[in-house]
């Protein structure tokens, strides 16, 4: 039900930083889970970060904690993912995903996000 637009994917070296924003539009509360996940080739897709709009709260991966940062700005009901420190191993699609309503306890479960965007591809190179 919540359409996603990605955008901010580019092609840096290593150590650089990147940001990547994520539009949300139409859905019917305000609160919502947004997850910023990723995949390599020949890799599952997984979670990368997370904040529950409602409370702020956020989660991350831990080869990410430290040099990743999940934001959001209301009055653009966009969601953003800053990147710095990057490594060739973050090199991959990035997708963000919303579910309705609050994170709870599983903010990583793929199964659990209805709304997925395009994508936006991160290359990092050594």
């Amino acid at each position: 039900q919540v359409q996603l637009v990605e955008s901010g994917g580019d092609s840096v070296q290593a150590g650089g930083s990147l940001r990547l924003s994520c539009a949300a539009s139409g859905y019917r509360y305000y609160r919502k889970c947004m997850g910023w996940f990723r995949q390599a080739p020949g890799k599952e897709r997984e979670g990368v970060a997370v904040i529950d709009t409602g409370d702020v709260s956020t989660w991350y991966a831990d080869s990410v904690k430290g040099r990743f940062t999940v934001s959001q700005d209301n009055a653009k009901n966009t969601v953003y993912l800053q990147m710095n420190s990057l490594k060739p191993e973050d090199t991959a699609v990035y997708y963000c995903a919303a579910d309705l309503g609050a994170c709870g306890s599983w903010p990583a479960e793929t199964a659990r996000y209805k709304s997925w965007g395009q994508g936006t591809q991160v290359t990092v190179s050594s």
